[in-house]
């Protein structure tokens, strides 16, 4: 596919033209410089073609702090792996050094590159675009993200550079993945793990707390199935978040819990289970996601880390709504049974997605107890008309009821278990829900 990066140094509206591109929230924008970190990629489709389009973190080449130096890696690597760069410079600040050094490193790339100014938004800003005509670069596209000037010209223009045979993405692709969404606290192995997955550094790793941002997603392939991972920000307590930005972090990964199929919960064996972790797992549980429990570190000294068993009873002490959950023990550092979580995963998506037919299910209703059990035949007679399901991605069931009187709890719970051994419902939640008789006046 054809291949287009966005470029520029910290705070020129990157991730704004990005959104406007996309008509999409993906990438994080505020004040901050240096929000954006990781490569965020996107489809457009435009004109009956199709696009690639990449937002990058802002680029400080002098820059030896770790994150900076970094970002600096991720975007050469976009930079190499795309067809047309735009680099991005904001008009009001005119031209500064940082440009002409962009611009030069950017064209020693090879690769042709446009230039795109920024935040022309009010009269007599542009005028000043052409203060950046210096810079050698051909085309120029004045542009306004935020009040959606200039875009449509510079997408028409992308759209003529697409080459006929290099459109080969197929709207609609999307329905078929499986998504995952890798979750947990900060520092836990999130994007050391989705790194292992897709066998390379498409994430940046370090050992600072919140260095994930924005919420990266990849799509790929495993075992003849399609996948689109998706790694987040660490969760923290909503008290613990200082910087705009890390509450914008936290904000979008819940968003991603919403919109993925299966929820990953990363824990670190070393720390154990956290109620932080009870809480993040709780987010996914509401939305009705299927939930794995990827224990993290695994590859460490045995004498430094609680056991297996130890730390899972541990765990499922806290959260006991879990139970459904399997537990993988991991080393996002040395791959030990990291692509177990793949096949675990497909087998949950095909269970979220599966559909018993009514006659099936109330014959299991009317078979289900006895004397000596929790329910007797007598009191599921008397008080359910019938069940059916009503959904999957996650199950959903219905009981009609005779009469206001609902079932126990325990009763439900023991039901929902029923089915879950019968249908093989697998790391999903089991939604059953009671519909009692309106009686008449």
């Amino acid at each position: 596919m054809y291949k287009v990066a966005i470029v520029g140094r910290p705070n020129v509206g990157k991730s704004t033209l990005f959104n406007r591109m996309t008509r999409s929230r993906k990438a994080l924008v505020g004040n901050e410089p240096g929000i954006t970190r990781d490569r965020i990629y996107e489809v457009i489709e435009i004109d009956g073609k199709a696009f690639e389009l990449v937002d990058t973190g802002g680029i400080v080449p002098d820059d030896q702090e770790i994150i900076p130096s970094m970002i600096l890696d991720q975007a050469r690597m976009a930079i190499g792996d795309s067809d047309l760069i735009l680099l991005l410079v904001d008009t009001r600040s005119g031209m500064i050094p940082l440009d002409e050094n962009l611009a030069s490193l950017i064209k020693s790339s090879g690769k042709q590159v446009w230039l795109v100014p920024t935040k022309v938004d009010v009269p007599g800003v542009e005028d000043l675009v052409w203060e950046f005509s210096k810079l050698g670069l051909d085309q120029i596209f004045p542009v306004s993200a935020e009040h959606n000037r200039g875009v449509g010209d510079l997408m028409a223009a992308i759209a003529e550079k697409i080459p006929e045979d290099a459109s080969q993405w197929i709207s609609g692709d999307s329905d078929k993945e499986i998504r995952v969404a890798v979750v947990g606290r900060p520092n836990v192995g999130k994007s050391s793990l989705v790194n292992m997955i897709l066998g390379q550094n498409r994430v940046i790793v370090s050992d600072i707390p919140g260095t994930t941002r924005d919420a990266v997603d990849t799509p790929f392939e495993f075992e003849s199935k399609k996948f689109r991972i998706i790694d987040t920000a660490g969760i923290r307590r909503k008290g613990k978040t200082e910087l705009h930005a890390e509450k914008l972090s936290v904000i979008m990964a819940r968003k991603n819990i919403e919109l993925a199929d299966i929820v990953i919960l990363v824990i670190d064996v070393t720390e154990g289970a956290t109620h932080l972790d009870a809480t993040i797992a709780g987010y996914a549980f509401e939305a009705g996601k299927s939930i794995i429990v990827a224990v993290n570190k695994w590859d460490l000294p045995e004498k430094e880390t609680n056991t297996a068993r130890n730390l899972e009873l541990d765990f499922r002490e806290k959260m006991k709504y879990l139970d459904f959950a399997p537990f993988v023990f991991v080393s996002a550092k040395s791959g030990k049974r990291v692509f177990d979580l793949l096949r675990i995963a497909a087998e949950a998506w095909t269970s979220r997605n599966t559909r018993v037919s009514t006659p099936e299910l109330n014959q299991l209703i009317l078979q289900i107890g006895g004397p000596n059990k929790v329910i007797r035949d007598d009191a599921m007679k008397s008080k359910v008309k019938y069940c059916c399901q009503v959904g999957v991605d996650p199950p959903t069931f219905v009981l009609f009821m005779r009469g206001a009187a609902k079932l126990h709890f325990s009763t439900v719970r023991f039901l929902i278990n029923r089915l879950r051994e019968n249908y093989d419902f697998f790391a999903t939640p089991v939604r059953l829900i009671q519909r009692p008789s309106k009686k008449k006046k």
